[in-house]
């Protein structure tokens, strides 16, 4: 049977804020592991399209 998993942190909605993965510990269990949002990169202040080559970093 699948095992149940429930959010570690108080936000219980799956919104974007709250994305999560799947991790299995040592001990075999399930548990849910936060996920950070992807950055969207740095833009060109001018045209304010996104500048190729440069990695997506979020500070």
């Amino acid at each position: 049977m699948v095992q149940r998993l429930t959010y570690r942190k108080r936000h219980s909605y799956a919104t974007k804020s709250n994305q999560h993965r799947v991790v299995k510990t040592p001990g075999g269990k399930l548990v849910y592991q936060s996920t950070k949002k992807r950055a969207s990169g740095p833009k060109c202040p001018v045209t304010g399209k996104r500048i190729q080559g440069v990695c997506l970093i979020s500070l």
